[in-house]
């Protein structure tokens, strides 16, 4: 196989898109990773064994601990890196696609720059004015962005759900493959002090479009409802029913995934991991009827859909789910789709099918048709 390079926008945290490129690091061993800014105090310890190589930004310690900062500054950020030798597999929900290669080029999109395609839900905390603004802000870095996605070899969505976002914002019809799982169902497991199992569990980072408030809302409005927030609070007051996690270890999110109730995912997500790591343990999910829950969750099978994020419509749904109603095994059984050795080979066979690898310049976008 030809020589591959691994590329990601930053690695400076433990999310479902730093998983993947663990992931990508098992399908190609031998490949170094490019990125913006390495902080390896805050991401998963197993890229410590790697050779990454980052921009010119790692050396601003601010910068490690607040990414969205070099938004303004990313092409500047990208052209003092070099370029990528080989095969430059790049996972991207920002900018990695834009980084240059000496050969071929293939793209594992998460989701076109949300910040620069979806401003409203990633900048919702800001006053409407606030975001008319940045959007406006924002259209050179688009034209940029564009140009750029162009370059690719061959553009992969992990939903289709993404794959519809990738024609609207750049005109390429991209194929699905699907992310793995992200934790192994197998590994140690460690109870988490203090918690009893039957909770709601909820995992993700507090941003506007995670819905987290909302999950918390509902709980308090169901008497018997308890609630784990891996990832943290939103800010209020909440009762003693609602407790937040952070710094989780795996073996602890295992154990939380296999004494759930349920998974209770309603962000609007470009794929949504979480719902399927609760399935490899059994557990079915509460998702809500959009996005890349679509792919992943099947009603009646391993999933309790809603049709809206609206705090009444979640209390609904918690107060009459029955998880007695799910047969764990086969929820078990579907979660296989979506395991660690069919991504590794998935990506395996899209990197052999360039050939040798040893194009001295980026071909031209190939279209493919999402299954």
């Amino acid at each position: 196989m030809a020589h591959v390079t691994i590329a990601h926008d930053y690695l400076t945290q433990r999310g479902g898109a730093e998983r993947v490129v663990l992931r990508l690091c098992e399908a190609f061993p031998s490949a170094e990773i490019l990125t913006t800014v390495y902080e390896p105090r805050t991401t998963f310890p197993d890229f410590a064994r790697r050779r990454i190589i980052a921009s010119s930004a790692e050396r601003i310690g601010p910068l490690r601990r607040h990414v969205r900062a070099l938004f303004p500054v990313i092409p500047m950020l990208l052209r003092s890196l070099p370029p990528a030798p080989g095969v430059l597999v790049a996972s991207s929900s920002g900018w990695a696609h834009a980084l240059r290669a000496s050969g071929p080029k293939v793209v594992y999109c998460h989701n076109p720059a949300r910040w620069l395609y979806q401003p409203g839900d990633y900048f919702s905390a800001l006053p409407a004015p606030a975001r008319s603004i940045v959007a406006a802000a924002l259209r050179p870095l688009r034209r940029w962005d564009r140009r750029h996605a162009l370059s690719a070899s061959v553009y992969l969505a992990n939903s289709t759900n993404v794959a519809q976002r990738i024609w609207q914002a750049y005109g390429i019809s991209a194929r699905v493959v699907f992310p793995p799982v992200g934790i192994d169902d197998d590994g140690p497991v460690e109870p988490v002090p203090g918690v009893e199992p039957g909770f709601f569990l909820t995992i993700g980072r507090c941003r506007g479009y995670k819905n987290t408030r909302a999950i918390c809302e509902a709980t308090e409005r169901v008497d018997t409802a308890r609630l784990i927030c891996v990832g943290g609070l939103p800010r209020g007051e909440w009762s003693s029913k609602i407790l937040g996690l952070q710094g989780v270890s795996d073996a602890q999110l295992r154990w939380l995934y296999a004494n759930a109730s349920a998974v209770v995912a309603v962000a609007r997500e470009d794929f949504g991991l979480t719902p399927i790591e609760g399935h490899a343990f059994g557990t079915p999910s509460i998702v809500l009827r959009a996005g890349g829950y679509l792919d992943s969750c099947v009603e009646g099978l391993n999933s309790y859909f809603v049709e809206s994020d609206a705090v009444d419509e979640l209390a609904a749904a918690m107060r009459s789910f029955r998880a007695d109603r799910f047969d764990a095994e086969l929820i078990r059984k579907h979660a296989q789709r979506f395991s660690r050795s069919a991504f590794v080979a998935a990506m395996r066979s899209v990197v052999e099918s360039l050939g040798a690898g040893d194009a001295t310049a980026p071909s031209k976008p190939v279209e493919s048709r999402v299954p």
